[in-house]
């Protein structure tokens, strides 16, 4: 169904933005809260070829009930976009996600190369909320620039998690376990995005993605051939690869995660420890800044006057005070008399002074 801004989505979503088939802007009419969808084509074998009005066959609801234990099973945690429903609609399964102010951190990265120690402080946000799906005995799956937003005050927050359990439980259900048809109901869903095909899953192929995405973010390109699939997955199985002595001083962590053997890499805790200890030792972004503005040709003088101010004084704001209003004690009306008389009155003060000397 091709639902439109001002529709409702299973009787509680009312959509605000569809930019496209796949992905929709909402408000949650129960909660008020800002959310986004994202639809995953459901194939006439899980659907029926039924109308939308119609009961949602079984294995679609089985979809829905998979994908629902996994947001019921994921923790709360600062970095962590809480996935908050699943539901079929038609040909669509719609997962439900909150929607933070910010922006997609594959808008970010398609302006340019990303600076390493930015890189860093982004890559520590993400391993903290890896950290915690891990010790919740979940594994992502889903990282990629498109599955995280940076907030307005800068921080990562990784989603995509329940979309990534829907489409990962797709291909199973199509392809089965295993296998060369999974393979391809799988390369059909995902497509050629690196972080999207370790050699292993759990926590240990989550961090390998999260080196390719660093790599990605620090050098603008991803460390494999990402043109189709099969070339992808060839130069994953065979370590054929971009060094990663391209990253800077984020080269040796990345190496770590990249490394084909899953016992190798740092788990999500280490990665953000010692991403910590690298961000600690980080030159200061504003004496760059400062740098770059003192290289700037700047006039000679101010280009407005201005006014002498008393030092020393300030007023709540810490801006300087100017001096209180005096007076003259003499009235300008009066000065020319009073002149005059104390004139007259040192004469005659001159006068007495000689007499008394004299007599």
């Amino acid at each position: 169904m091709r639902a439109g801004p001002g529709q409702v989505l299973a009787g509680r979503y009312r959509l605000t933005d569809r930019p496209d088939l796949l992905h929709a802007s909402a408000v949650d009419e129960r909660t008020g809260e800002a959310v986004r969808l994202h639809g995953l084509e459901l194939p006439a074998v899980l659907t029926g070829g039924q109308d939308p009005d119609e009961p949602v066959p079984e294995q679609a609801e089985r979809l829905v009930r998979r994908v629902a234990a996994a947001g019921s099973a994921a923790p709360v945690h600062p970095r962590l976009l809480q996935g908050s429903g699943v539901f079929a609609d038609g040909e669509l399964l719609w997962t439900v996600e909150e929607q933070p102010a910010g922006v997609p951190l594959a808008e970010l990265a398609g302006a340019g190369p990303v600076p390493p120690y930015r890189a860093a402080e982004l890559a520590a946000d993400l391993a903290g909320a890896l950290r915690a799906l891990h010790e919740a005995g979940l594994t992502h799956g889903n990282l990629t620039a498109g599955s995280v937003v940076v907030c307005e005050d800068g921080a990562a927050m990784l989603g995509g998690l329940l979309p990534g359990v829907a489409e990962e439980a797709l291909a199973e259900e199509l392809g089965g376990p295993g296998g060369r048809r999974r393979y391809e109901v799988r390369a059909t869903l995902v497509g050629p995005v690196a972080e999207r095909w370790p050699l292993d899953g759990g926590p240990a192929g989550d961090c390998w993605a999260l080196g390719v995405l660093v790599q990605r973010l620090v050098t603008g390109r991803s460390p494999f051939p990402d043109r189709d699939v099969p070339e992808l997955v060839t130069a994953v199985r065979d370590g054929r690869r971009e060094p990663s002595t391209v990253c800077g001083p984020l080269a040796p962590l990345v190496e770590r995660l990249l490394q084909p053997d899953p016992a190798l890499r740092p788990t999500a805790a280490a990665v953000r420890r010692e991403l910590a200890d690298l961000l600690a030792g980080a030159p200061e972004p504003a004496d760059e800044e400062r740098a770059a503005r003192a290289l700037a040709l700047r006039p000679e003088g101010p280009l407005v006057p201005m006014t002498p101010r008393r030092r020393g004084r300030g007023g709540p704001s810490g801006e300087a005070v100017a001096a209180p209003d005096r007076r003259p004690l003499i009235p300008p009306a009066l000065l020319g008399p009073v002149l005059v008389g104390g004139v007259f009155l040192l004469l005659v003060l001159g006068v007495a002074a000689v007499v008394l000397f004299a007599g």
